[in-house]
C-alpha cells in the first residue's frame, strides 16, 4: 500500500531502472539517488561521502565503482589551473540514452508589441502554381511464399513391378507390426493400405525385413505428430536401389569373367556354365549308360 502525496518542490525524478535494479547493491542504488539529488558542482568524494553517511568509505568506494560498471557514473581526472588534480564525476540518470541539448526557452513577446506580419506580394506578381500530374499508381507487389515443408508435394510412393499377393502380405504385416517397436507409430488400416505399395517395392529389392524395421523406427522425432507422413518420406526417400545382377558384377569389374549358376536338369544341383543342361557327374552318368 503506497500513500502519496504529490511534491511541489524539493524532489528529484528517479527510474524504476535504478530503484528496481537487479545488478546493484542497495548501497548502490541509495548513493546514485543521492548523487542525482544534488546540484551541479557538488563534492561527491569517498571522504566527503563518508562524513555524511554511515557507512565506510571501503563500503562507498565499492558502490561507486558499481555505478560507474553500470553506466551510472563517469568518474576522469582533470588538473586544475593552479596544478592540482582532482576527480571530475559526471551523472547519468539514464544510462544508454542519447544525450541531446535542451534548448533554452524563446522570451515570450510583449503584448504591447504586435507580431510583424510579412507583406503580401502584389497582385500583379502573384502566378499560380502549375498542376503536377497525378501519380502514376505502381501494382502493388505479388509476394509468393517460398516453399516449405508444409506446401512442397510429397515425394511419390515408390510401386513394385508386381504387388504378388505374398508381398501384400509381408508388407501389411511389416506395417502392423511397427507399434511393437515404436509405440507411437500407430497406422490406421487404410494408412497400411496406402503405404503397402511401398514397402512391397523394399521386399522386391531383397531388402530384410529387419533393416526395414530398423529405417522405419530409428530417430523419430518427438513429439511425432503425423507418423504416416512421416513413413511416407521415409520409404520414398530411402529406398534402395535394386541388387546388381552377376553380369552388371562383371561389367564394373573389366578383365573378370563370370560365369553363371545353372541347376541340373537331373540332380538339380548347382554348376557353373554358359548354357543350362546337365552337371559334370550327370554327363559322366549319360556317356556310361550309353
Amino acid at each position: 500500500m503506497h500513500i502519496n502525496f504529490r511534491h511541489a518542490a524539493g524532489f528529484t525524478v528517479i527510474g524504476n531502472h535504478l530503484a528496481q535494479h537487479r545488478g546493484l547493491s542497495l548501497a548502490a542504488i541509495g548513493l546514485a539517488a543521492h548523487i542525482q539529488s544534488l546540484p551541479a558542482g557538488a563534492r561527491i568524494s569517498i571522504k566527503h561521502l563518508a562524513e555524511h553517511f554511515p557507512e565506510g568509505e571501503t563500503r562507498i568506494a565499492a558502490a561507486l565503482h558499481e555505478l560507474e560498471a553500470h553506466g551510472y557514473l563517469h568518474r576522469s581526472r582533470a588538473r586544475l589551473p593552479d596544478g592540482r588534480i582532482i576527480t571530475r564525476t559526471v551523472s547519468y540518470n539514464q544510462p544508454g540514452a542519447v544525450t541531446h541539448p535542451i534548448p533554452a526557452p524563446r522570451p515570450r513577446t510583449a503584448p504591447s508589441q504586435p507580431t510583424p506580419q510579412p507583406t503580401p506580394p502584389s497582385p500583379s506578381r502573384v502566378t499560380a502554381p502549375e498542376p503536377r500530374p497525378a501519380p502514376t499508381p505502381q501494382p502493388a507487389p505479388v509476394l509468393v511464399p517460398a516453399p516449405t515443408a508444409r506446401t512442397t508435394p510429397p515425394p511419390p510412393l515408390p510401386q513394385p513391378q508386381e504387388l504378388t499377393p505374398e508381398l501384400r502380405r509381408m508388407a501389411t504385416a511389416l506395417l502392423a507390426d511397427l507399434r511393437r517397436h515404436a509405440p507411437q507409430l500407430v497406422l490406421s488400416e487404410n494408412d497400411i493400405h496406402t503405404l503397402t505399395p511401398g514397402i512391397a517395392t523394399w521386399l522386391e529389392r531383397d531388402a530384410h525385413p529387419d533393416t526395414i524395421r530398423h529405417t522405419l523406427t530409428t530417430d523419430l522425432p518427438r513429439p511425432l505428430k503425423h507418423p504416416a507422413k512421416l513413413l511416407r518420406h521415409r520409404i520414398a526417400t530411402l529406398l534402395p536401389p535394386p541388387l546388381p545382377g552377376a553380369q552388371d558384377i562383371a561389367l564394373a569389374r573389366p578383365g573378370v569373367i563370370v560365369i553363371p549358376l545353372q541347376n541340373c536338369d537331373d540332380c538339380d544341383r548347382a554348376f557353373r556354365s554358359r548354357h543350362p543342361g546337365h552337371c559334370r557327374d550327370c554327363r559322366t552318368d549319360l556317356h556310361t549308360a550309353a
